[in-house]
């Protein structure tokens, strides 16, 4: 019985591959039809930016980086609802401080810079944010219980960044008689930026407090525990 179910597999097996040659060799015999990318390149001009990644992810495909910045901003309130974070680390040597003091501004730089080239060159949002998250672990690692991030209640303001400008943008182009994320020609350009500077902001504040690994300490907590 298992040599002929073996058998049964391995025909069926066999059959999808051939199939699946049949199907390449014969889109490669039908020719060269329209494609994506091309397509892609062509209406990069009405995107307003010169960089096609950056155009799909908020011209083309908006909807999905909205989503993308929502289930970032999920994982962070999961995080959160476990309780508050763990105590710091131990004080960092002078070493720790000292490249601290040096790796810290240097990222927060470079991330500026590749959210502002973002529009024309490889960059963007997601990138920028990622180097400022890593900002706040390098500071974590040195014993700042924050991370460098502000109090609970600013941190709240800066998470929700990302998903609260896209959304109102949003709303925007809806009440200038567009579709929704549909930016108008223009204004794209100066849209894309303000998306992409609150998802930066609110990428890196994520990533920071998913980290610290807990809800950040507030008044309350201090005054409750006392």
């Amino acid at each position: 019985m298992k040599s002929a179910g073996g058998l049964v597999i391995g025909a069926f097996v066999l059959l999808l591959a051939i199939w699946l040659l049949w199907v390449v060799q014969t889109a490669i015999d039908i020719g060269a039809g329209p494609r994506l990318a091309e397509q892609a390149f062509a209406g990069l001009p009405a995107t307003g930016v010169s960089n096609p990644v950056t155009a799909v992810l908020l011209s083309y495909r908006g909807y999905d980086t909205l989503l993308e910045l929502a289930v970032l901003l999920a994982a962070l309130l999961g995080i959160w609802s476990l309780g508050a974070a763990s105590p710091g680390f131990q004080a960092a040597g002078a070493v720790l401080q000292g490249m601290v003091t040096l790796v810290v501004p240097l990222l927060i730089l470079a991330g500026g810079y590749l959210l502002w080239v973002g529009g024309h060159a490889p960059g963007g949002a997601f990138q920028a944010g990622a180097l400022l998250g890593a900002a706040g672990v390098v500071m974590r690692l040195a014993g700042d219980e924050r991370a460098g991030l502000p109090p609970l209640a600013a941190q709240r303001w800066l998470v929700v960044a990302g998903v609260a400008v896209f959304v109102l943008v949003g709303i925007a182009t809806m009440g200038l008689g567009a579709g929704f994320l549909a930016y108008p020609i223009g204004w794209s350009k100066w849209l894309i930026l303000a998306i992409e500077t609150a998802a930066t902001v609110a990428i890196g504040t994520t990533l920071a407090a998913a980290y610290v690994g807990g809800r950040p300490w507030s008044h309350a907590d201090v005054s409750g525990q006392s």
